[in-house]
């Protein structure tokens, strides 16, 4: 019996189209994933149609005051994101550093995706819209 190996695939949100098939295309395993977790943490409650509990408080976090504290409340958040809605992360470690001149957050999010033994990185820049 051969092996199975358990492959993510989500569709890639640029709606780019497969050159092959001329449907659209898709992401697979690690890159399916990161979207995901980008999706999740940028998206705000009652974002998604019958959906309103899906998503974070990470928008709100943006227009408090640039301080440490702030920076472990969205630390605390993106950990329950991660963890309530994403069941193919499991976080390693975040690292949100805190930019005050720019009133801004440098977001390092280390998680595994399924029995990975190499943990992916994501790296965002989370700064309030005006």
């Amino acid at each position: 019996m051969a092996n199975l190996q358990k492959v993510f695939s989500d569709i890639d949100l640029t709606f780019k189209r497969n050159p092959v098939t001329g449907d659209i295309a898709l992401r697979y395993d690690d890159q399916a994933v990161i979207a995901s977790v980008r999706n999740l943490l940028l998206t705000d409650f009652s974002e998604r149609l019958f959906q309103p509990s899906v998503g974070s408080n990470i928008t709100s976090l943006l227009f408090e005051p640039a301080t440490n504290i702030t920076a472990s409340i969205l630390s605390s958040e993106i950990q329950n994101v991660i963890s309530n809605y994403e069941p193919r992360a499991k976080v390693n470690e975040i690292d949100v550093t805190l930019l005050p001149d720019e009133n801004a957050f440098q977001v390092t999010i280390s998680f595994f995706i399924g029995n990975n033994v190499t943990p992916t990185n994501v790296n965002l820049l989370l700064q309030r819209s005006r």
